[in-house]
């Protein structure tokens, strides 16, 4: 029996000689949760021009303390023109400070009468004023590339007039699930048949992490059609994602074929869940080969593969930095637990207490269990030959895509 390998080695295999695929343009409109391709430069000033930070008046501050003449109104878009000497503006939130004017005071402590307005002593240069460029400088880096646009990125972004952006294509994705006893939600179950739960659970899992499904299949419980499937899903996809059949049973025919049609980069890793997991390369024609990734068929083991591998993979491809590693946060342990020879990757909840972020672990820890990754917000990691007792600092992987 080979002996099992670590994670690290298995991401080595995983993202060698992986590139970023080649990029699109895309309209803004269309563009959340895309990875920019090239960096973006600022060619304006935010704000273009000093402004209000509230309603109010605008003056000198050396001009406070006293009564002073309103000399103008300032709107937001409308120009300002130069302030007269001894007087004040008034003018409301975004408004151009007008040339002269170095502070604004709330209207809230101006007393008014008339034309005239009584400012309070004491007021500070700068107090109130949004000076040009405190948010972007022109010729700046505004998003780097390798960015995932979010919203606050997509208004960055229209901040600076930009209706399109170069981003990445998202990998293409085939997903294949194995066995004849698994069928699809809507089926009749036969004796001895279970419901897909890995399906659409990858599917929405690959989605976040900015790829694009462009494939399902069932693969029967046969060598020859396991093959005819891996080979048509290679010739479509960038990543083959397989669900079941690569252990080490009778009706287990995916390693056998991705053996017989590309590359194993590596089988069988020291972790639980997922330790009959298979890495590899399939041909897709031209000389370019498609990743191939084998879940194990457990669905708790499936969704800890897909954070532990799929997102790093999805990463590398897109050019996106934030996707290849999981934030990771230290708790302290709630619970006792003893592990084996095999790194324990635990389903917890956390909770950010007075004393500290606690890391609560769901009762049943079995792979087939996927009640307890639906309320999971982190993955604790528990090395091998440990004993964890409660107060024990643990380091958690936090599952945010």
């Amino acid at each position: 029996m080979a002996e099992l390998a670590p994670i690290e080695h298995a991401l080595e295999a995983l993202l060698a000689e992986v590139c970023p695929l080649e990029s699109e343009t895309l309209a803004l409109e269309h563009a959340a949760g895309r990875v920019l391709a090239t960096p973006v430069m600022a060619t304006l000033d935010v704000p273009a021009f000093d402004n209000s930070a509230m309603d109010g008046y605008a003056l000198r501050a050396a001009d406070a303390g006293t009564w002073l003449p309103v000399s103008q109104r300032i709107a937001a878009g409308s120009p300002a023109r130069p302030l007269e000497p001894g007087s004040c503006a008034r003018i409301f939130t975004g408004g151009e400070l007008p040339e002269g004017a170095d502070c604004v005071v709330m209207q809230e402590e101006v007393e008014r009468d008339g034309e005239r307005a009584r400012i309070p002593a004491g007021v500070a240069v700068g107090n109130s004023v949004r000076r040009r460029a405190r948010d972007v400088a022109r010729g700046s880096v505004l998003l780097e590339a390798g960015t995932r646009l979010t919203a606050a990125g997509l208004g960055h972004l229209a901040g600076q007039g930009i209706d399109e952006v170069v981003v990445r294509r998202r990998p293409r994705v085939a997903l294949l699930s194995t066995g004849d006893e698994v069928v699809e939600p809507g089926t009749p179950l036969a004796p001895g048949q279970l419901y897909n739960s890995n399906r659409p659970m990858l599917r929405q899992l690959l989605a976040s992490f900015g790829a694009e499904v462009v494939h399902l299949e069932s693969v029967p419980d046969d060598a020859d059609k396991t093959q005819s499937c891996l080979a048509r899903a290679a010739a479509l996809a960038d990543v083959v994602i397989t669900t079941g059949g690569v252990s080490v049973g009778e009706e287990d025919h995916v390693k056998r074929a991705l053996d017989a049609l590309g590359e194993l980069d590596l089988w069988r890793l020291a972790i639980r869940p997922g330790k009959p997991l298979a890495l590899g390369r399939l041909p897709r024609g031209n000389g370019r080969t498609a990743r191939f990734v084998g879940l194990p068929g457990n669905p708790v083991s499936s969704f800890v593969g897909a954070w532990l591998f799929l997102r790093p993979l999805m990463g590398a491809l897109l050019g996106c930095p934030a996707l290849e590693t999981l934030t990771q946060v230290t708790a302290i342990a709630t619970f006792s637990t003893t592990t084996g020879p095999r790194r324990h990757y635990m389903r917890v909840k956390l909770a950010f207490t007075e004393a500290g972020v606690e890391a609560h672990a769901f009762d049943d820890q079995d792979s087939s269990v996927l009640s307890s990754c639906v309320h999971a917000d982190a993955l604790a990691i528990v090395d091998p030959h440990r004993r964890v007792a409660p107060g024990d600092p643990l380091a958690c992987l936090w599952l945010t895509a």
